[in-house]
């Protein structure tokens, strides 16, 4: 294993100032968490857009949002657009467990060694630690010889019963979109439209208003 990763963000760390709660810790404004942080406070050291083959979509309940979360499904057409940030592994490995619950350092069955979960991942493609949410290590492949990594729920899209995210959390995703792709409004309103959970549970003219609120206060 090299020392770098990319973790790859397909939801509200795509906007690099949200990503910096959890290298930096605190609560963000408006929060109802406060984050513990990375050892290694750090930003990446560089960043850049991707393609996930497959989807994402929203389900469960949001601790620090309320709503649904979105999860990356490897098996839903098409392509998720997403976020790579290259950070060392110790990074990596504490942005998962703040996104895990457990505690920052506590990444004995995630670091590189014989068996571990990030080995396994960028072996096999997948590794799960855990039945709860991002508890599922996704390797979709490498960018300049460096592993992309995402954590995600063990369950497809299919298994779940989705559910429409808050209002404040689609915002944050959408202002992550534009400044990593450089979308417009509109594609980035067209885009979130169609993930399950915000299908069939926003009405297309209510995304484009939210998304269009969300860009101009950024």
């Amino acid at each position: 294993m090299p020392d770098t990763v990319w973790y790859v963000a397909y939801g509200s760390n795509m906007h690099a100032a949200r990503l910096a709660w959890y290298i930096g810790g605190g609560c963000p404004p408006g929060g109802r968490r406060t984050y513990p942080g990375c050892r290694d406070p750090r930003p990446p050291s560089r960043s850049a857009p991707v393609w996930l083959p497959g989807g994402i979509y929203f389900a469960g309940e949001s601790r620090a949002w309320t709503g649904g979360m979105a999860f990356y499904d490897p098996q839903l057409p098409g392509e998720a657009a997403a976020r790579a940030y290259l950070v060392t592994i110790e990074q990596f490995t504490d942005i998962a467990a703040q996104e895990m619950y457990r505690p920052t350092g506590d990444t004995a069955d995630l670091v590189p060694a014989t068996g571990a979960a990030i080995d396994a991942a960028v072996a096999d493609g997948r590794a799960t630690l855990g039945p709860g949410r991002y508890e599922t290590l996704i390797c979709p492949g490498r960018r300049a010889g460096v592993p992309l990594l995402t954590f995600t729920a063990p369950e497809p899209a299919s298994a779940v019963r989705c559910r429409p995210p808050a209002p404040a959390y689609l915002g944050m995703i959408a202002r992550g979109l534009r400044e990593s792709h450089g979308w417009p409004a509109e594609r980035i309103a067209d885009y979130l439209a169609q993930r399950p959970g915000v299908a069939d549970g926003w009405p297309p003219d209510a995304v484009t208003t939210l998304v269009a609120d969300a860009l101009s206060a950024d």
